[in-house]
């Protein structure tokens, strides 16, 4: 009897949590005074801006992503989104975001074939021309990922519960419109038409569920282990891997950060390519944060030098801010037997996308990416419901 009316408690605790989750809106995050965002213009480039200008936008406004804005009527939006801004008053369409642009996208772009400079043996030694890579115009590089064509709006009545779906599947971000003509529809659209419009991440949804905790104090106390959270697979590169070589891995494999493991001392072991990270230990982590932490003029000549010593560069070199967001190398990891909500801290106060799941010696055991935490938390509440 006892036990029967625990399960009963348990299950209204869960209801509320998932009433919660129903209740607040989309439109109530952007105003959120625990956001970093509130209240901040977006943040937004030219479809003539080159990958250089680019790339000093997003490393002086501190993002790792920008939409494309180009005039009305001259280009098909990624995925054939129609996502326009209009004046507020005459209702005349100024721009049309025709995409996404992520430093994931430079550091694939940086990576592509054919070599730019011939070496002098006439082979692919000369490696390429920075300077040439990075003056090419964003618009020219718009969907070469699948993150470059995720350009969506979620309207700001749309409930938590419903964006935490489509950020649980590997949508990173959306535009808020701020007066959509729309509100009837909920959920994900290619065709909006607002006067201005905000950025909202995973990690602003995070942050707005950590600021709030006790409402989810339930499913955030299990761990990820329990949830479900944890990726046991995970590719690394060693401390030995070249910057370029990694890049040109994480571009192969669609990998927006890989954890550096030590090398073992054989000589036989492929620094070139991705290898199995389990079980072995891991030194640090390369992402494609990391280029906002390498002035531009630098870029070319760190290329050839080990990851490990390029993320050390970055963290003490001139662009790094101290504010413990991309290019802080404190390593974050968890364990399997870490709860929730604690991994959930660690997340949002190390500003990093993904925690590393070590075991007790420190070697590495999978990856809880943010995908999954909003996965497991949305999906724990639902079933709790049935």
């Amino acid at each position: 009897m006892e036990k029967a009316m625990s399960i009963d408690i348990n299950k209204n605790r869960y209801s509320d949590e998932l009433e919660w989750l129903k209740q607040t809106k989309v439109g109530d995050l952007i105003y959120d005074h625990h956001l970093e965002n509130k209240n901040k213009r977006l943040v937004e480039v030219p479809y003539t801006a080159t990958l250089a200008h680019t790339m000093n936008a997003l490393v002086a406004n501190n993002v790792v992503a920008v939409p494309i804005a180009a005039p009305p009527g001259h280009w098909i939006g990624a995925g054939g989104s129609m996502i326009l801004e209009s004046d507020k008053h005459t209702g005349v369409v100024r721009k049309h975001y025709i995409g996404m642009l992520t430093m994931f996208d430079i550091l694939a772009h940086m990576a592509e074939e054919p070599i730019d400079v011939v070496g002098t043996n006439g082979d692919d030694s000369g490696g390429f021309d920075m300077d040439k890579r990075m003056s090419v115009p964003v618009s020219s590089i718009i969907g070469h990922s699948l993150e470059g064509l995720s350009l969506w709006t979620l309207n700001p009545h749309t409930s938590l519960l419903d964006c935490m779906e489509v950020f649980s599947k590997g949508i990173h971000r959306a535009l808020i419109p701020l007066d959509s003509h729309m509100d009837n529809v909920l959920g994900v659209e290619l065709a909006e038409n607002s006067s201005s419009y905000r950025m909202l991440t995973q990690m602003d949804v995070l942050s707005f569920l950590k600021s709030h905790g006790s409402k989810l104090k339930n499913v955030i106390s299990h761990t990820v282990g329990e949830l479900g959270a944890v990726m046991e697979q995970v590719f690394a590169v060693t401390n030995r891997t070249k910057v370029i070589d990694a890049i040109k891995c994480m571009r192969t494999g669609g990998l927006h950060a890989v954890p550096i493991i030590e090398a073992f001392d054989a000589t036989d072991e492929d620094h070139k390519q991705l290898i199995n990270g389990k079980g072995r230990k891991i030194v640090g982590t390369f992402s494609a944060t990391d280029l906002k932490g390498c002035p531009i003029d630098l870029l070319q000549s760190w290329m050839s030098i080990d990851v490990l010593e390029f993320t050390n560069r970055v963290s003490t070199g001139p662009v790094n801010d101290g504010d413990g967001s991309a290019t802080s190398r404190t390593l974050v990891t968890c364990y399997a037997g870490s709860s929730l909500g604690e991994v959930i801290d660690k997340a949002v106060i190390g500003h990093v996308h993904r925690i590393w799941v070590v075991d007790r010696q420190g070697l590495l055991d999978g990856i809880v990416a943010l995908t999954d935490v909003l996965r497991v938390i949305r999906i724990s509440l639902l079933l709790s419901g049935v």
